[in-house]
């Protein structure tokens, strides 16, 4: 079968998008695996099918690279949005798509696409990190320098770890200087550095903000892959209104037999 299939990147952090509006064909694990796959497939961090909803413009299904389907991915949900409005399932600057977290707004100028996240309503913080969920499950641990850690080492003993090895986690270490983060990230599902990870920089940017270590509400996030915004409103205990913007980037349409 040959499958006509997009390549995005948000940040560094790169997709396979296909429009499955129709939903002629179904990809199992292996093959989602094999797409992903850097030395034998097309290669990315996850793969994602875009799909109808009857009360959304789209539902984004989002698999890890290891083929298995993921939680919700901040950077593809502005990358689905990019492809949305790029092959015409919305033609308006603005949308509403369902995710596996449920549904997401979301506006487009150009290549700048701006996601609403969903609301944080808890925050647990522990002598040497922070726990969140921003759609997916967030360790994030504040450091005086990131550069030299590996962070494939150190973030795969977290995640696997016995408190974490059932459900997994995404593991994020954190400096902050003249009140901008620098992210690095170790996800579940890629089991590796990410370029950049957009439920990462919207949960590190909360718990700077939640401890007191950043003291503004509109946060500038360097990663990798470059850089991003976070922006939010505390009410009460909880986190609302919790946008994730920066720059999406179609990269290559292509082919593939499976």
């Amino acid at each position: 079968m040959k499958i006509i299939f997009f390549k995005y990147q948000a940040t560094g952090n790169d997709f396979i998008i296909i429009n499955n509006i129709e939903k002629s064909f179904f990809l199992n694990k292996k093959i989602i695996k094999n797409m992903c796959n850097r030395n034998l497939g097309i290669g990315a961090d996850g793969l994602i099918l875009i799909e109808k909803n009857k009360k959304y413009d789209f539902y984004m299904k989002y698999y890890n690279s290891d083929g298995k389907e993921g939680s919700m991915c901040g950077n593809g949900g502005r990358c689905s949005v990019h492809f949305a409005k790029k092959i015409g399932i919305i033609n308006k600057t603005n949308t509403l798509f369902k995710s596996i977290d449920g549904y997401h707004s979301a506006s487009i100028k150009k290549n700048i696409v701006s996601l609403n996240m969903k609301n944080v309503e808890l925050v647990k913080v522990y002598p040497e990190h922070i726990y969140l969920n921003t759609g997916s499950p967030h360790h994030i641990l504040f450091k005086d320098k990131i550069n030299n850690i590996n962070v494939y080492k150190e973030g795969k003993k977290i995640r696997f770890n016995k408190k974490y090895r059932k459900t997994g986690v995404n593991v994020n270490f954190v400096k902050i200087k003249n009140n901008i983060l620098y992210v690095r990230t170790y996800e579940r599902g890629v089991e590796n550095e990410t370029f950049s990870c957009g439920t990462g920089v919207t949960a590190s940017a909360i718990a700077a903000y939640h401890i007191k270590k950043i003291l503004y509400n509109k946060i500038i996030v360097k990663t990798l892959g470059g850089t991003l915004q976070v922006k939010f409103e505390k009410l009460l205990k909880y986190y609302k209104n919790i946008f994730l913007k920066g720059e999406v980037h179609f990269v290559y349409k292509g082919i593939i037999n499976i």
